[in-house]
């Protein structure tokens, strides 16, 4: 049997659905998924096989921040990492809506075909992509075939458009066999059981994340991070301490909550979470310390954001 192997950007605008689809294919909940915009910061692979009567692949997918206009240095570094994304990748799988229509495909088109002058001498080249358009849970038939014919007007550029809900379900079986059909053939990287390429740490310190994204609002969870610590991994009990880094005093106050509500609601899902990831116990201490690290690239690279990789 042929094998094929090939790494897939997954690109799009923020609340496109992009971390939920990624979530909903491998079966666990690892990527971060918030109604708040730019929620994901970071790039993360996550490997599916699949295979027909042919051959048998091993598909990484790429999530990627949203594709938005930079405007704090953090902003700035995960526009990078989505168009290191595009760069890297062998496919590309543009998500977007019908609420966003050809508008974000246009744009795509342009930074995908012209690089982008938001940072010097970064030129992408022309990749081959797939257009998901997701959330047609939301509109009727009618409307999904006008917004397809006007997709064909650009029917050339891409390889398939694939109408798709991951609320329901609908079109991952396609979609998948379109993926496979066109990844280049090659040895599998990676062994049969991984789902992930991160490490326990980022997914645990992403989790916390989540959590925070859940249960606070307004401008918090954007200036916050979460950093792990310490794991002590014992034969039933996990022992993990993390530290939630705010902005400002008064954030760490809200961060807190009147009696610790707050963090004690917080850590509570974040434990949740972590617990469904396997069989065993999770301990997990959360402390709240300010730092101001969204305007300092030196305090960004000490926290995983290296502008220069």
């Amino acid at each position: 049997m042929k094998t094929r192997c090939g790494y897939v950007a997954v690109i799009g605008k923020p609340n496109a659905g992009k971390s939920a689809f990624l979530n909903k294919i491998i079966g666990q909940n690892l990527a971060l998924v918030s109604h708040k915009a730019n929620a994901t910061r970071k790039k993360m692979n996550f490997i599916l096989p699949y295979k027909d009567k042919e051959a048998s692949s091993q598909i990484i997918f790429v999530d990627t921040p949203g594709l938005h206009h930079k405007e704090k240095l953090l902003n700035q570094f995960m526009l990078k990492e989505a168009l290191k994304a595009h760069q890297d990748s062998d496919l590309i799988l543009f998500f977007t809506t019908p609420k966003e229509g050809l508008d974000s495909y246009k744009e795509f088109l342009d930074l995908s075909c012209g690089g982008i002058e938001r940072f010097e001498n970064f030129t992408l080249t022309p990749k081959p992509h797939i257009i998901l358009l997701n959330k047609i849970d939301l509109i009727s038939q009618d409307d999904l075939l006008k917004l397809l014919a006007k997709f064909q007007k650009y029917q050339d550029k891409f390889l398939a458009i694939i109408p798709f809900s991951v609320k329901k379900e609908q079109g991952i079986d396609t979609l998948l066999k379109v993926i496979h059909q066109a990844l280049p053939e090659g040895a599998h990287l990676y062994d049969e059981d991984d789902l992930t390429t991160s490490s326990l740490r980022e997914i645990y310190a992403e989790l916390i994340r989540e959590s925070i994204f859940e249960n606070l609002s307004d401008e918090i969870p954007y200036e916050s991070d979460v950093h792990i610590e310490k794991v002590i991994e014992g034969r039933d009990l996990i022992k993990i301490f993390a530290k939630i880094y705010v902005q400002k005093t008064s954030q760490k106050a809200m961060v807190i909550g009147k009696q610790a509500t707050t963090i004690k609601r917080i850590g509570k899902m974040a434990r949740e979470k972590i617990q469904a990831l396997g069989d065993e116990k999770i301990y997990l201490e959360l402390n709240v310390f300010v730092q101001k690290w969204t305007k300092d690239k030196d305090i960004l690279k000490k926290f995983g954001y290296d502008f220069d990789l």
